[in-house]
């Protein structure tokens, strides 16, 4: 079972933006900007840890959440645009990275990683929920 597994259980708390039957999208803890958000598909068992395995209809659905976060996010953070990463070797379950930018340096992952508290991580998180919802 997988980190991101045991995070869709409530195994291991995260700090969830948005949620449906199949996707779930929360904040990195080791974000590149703040609001750098992870969205992944519900997946049954076995886990897959590669984007292109996906079948059609939830890679697509993948993308069309994916969509409707960025949405929320760009509005709750105020950034120009919002930059999408599929890395998906950190971790073995299907990923997407949402990074709000400025600049297109923003969207480095060789840069520093973030520490931010977890009453701002919870804010963070707060705030992106609600732009959603007034969408």
């Amino acid at each position: 079972m997988t980190l991101f597994t045991r995070i869709i259980n409530g195994e291991i708390p995260s700090y969830k933006v948005a949620e449906d039957e199949k996707y779930y999208a929360f904040l990195d803890i080791n974000p590149l900007q703040k609001g750098h958000t992870l969205v992944i598909p519900k997946l049954p068992e076995p886990e897959a840890d590669y984007i292109f395995d996906l079948d059609d209809e939830t890679l697509a659905g993948l993308m069309v959440f994916a969509k409707q976060v960025a949405r929320g996010l760009k509005e709750a953070t105020g950034c120009k645009r919002v930059g999408v990463a599929v890395l998906g070797m950190e971790v073995n379950h299907v990923h997407v990275h949402l990074v709000p930018m400025n600049s297109e340096r923003d969207m480095l992952f060789t840069n520093p990683k973030l520490q931010l508290p977890a009453e701002e991580m919870a804010e963070i998180a707060n705030s992106i929920a609600e732009a959603l919802e007034k969408a």
